[in-house]
């Protein structure tokens, strides 16, 4: 909910994050609560969902390292790609700016206080091993 450092993480999917993944009930949201109902039963619905109250499951601190974030501020919800500008995930997305360039990099919650790293199914992180 809402934007920036001070911004309430409502949960995350370790998977299918892109917007074409999520529901339109959360993409076309007009009110605060129609976004916090359709994000809660998104994640409910899903083994690698994560609520609040499970922790942080990612190893990064933010969600600029994040495929996908979403944002429900001033009566739309918005999506930022690894910290990219923010945009509306309604429409086609846009080009991606020069990486280089961090003034691109947004703000968000640091939540290396909430982590509770799950390299589960709620992770997203594929572990490689060999013998």
């Amino acid at each position: 909910m809402g934007k920036g450092k001070s911004a309430e993480w409502l949960g995350s999917t370790a998977w299918d994050g892109y917007p074409s993944g999520i529901p339109k009930s959360i993409l076309k949201a007009k009110t605060e609560k129609a976004y916090r109902k359709a994000v809660a039963g998104f994640i409910e619905g899903r083994e690698d969902g994560t609520k609040p109250e499970q922790g942080w499951p990612w190893p990064w601190d933010d969600s600029n390292t994040t495929d996908y974030a979403y944002a429900f501020s001033e009566k739309r919800v918005e999506a930022s790609c690894f910290g990219r500008p923010w945009f509306n995930p309604n429409e086609k997305e846009p080009a991606d700016p020069p990486a280089s360039e961090e003034k691109y990099k947004q703000e968000f919650p640091n939540m290396k206080d909430r982590k509770k790293v799950d390299y589960g199914k709620r992770s997203g992180v594929i572990i490689i091993t060999g013998a």
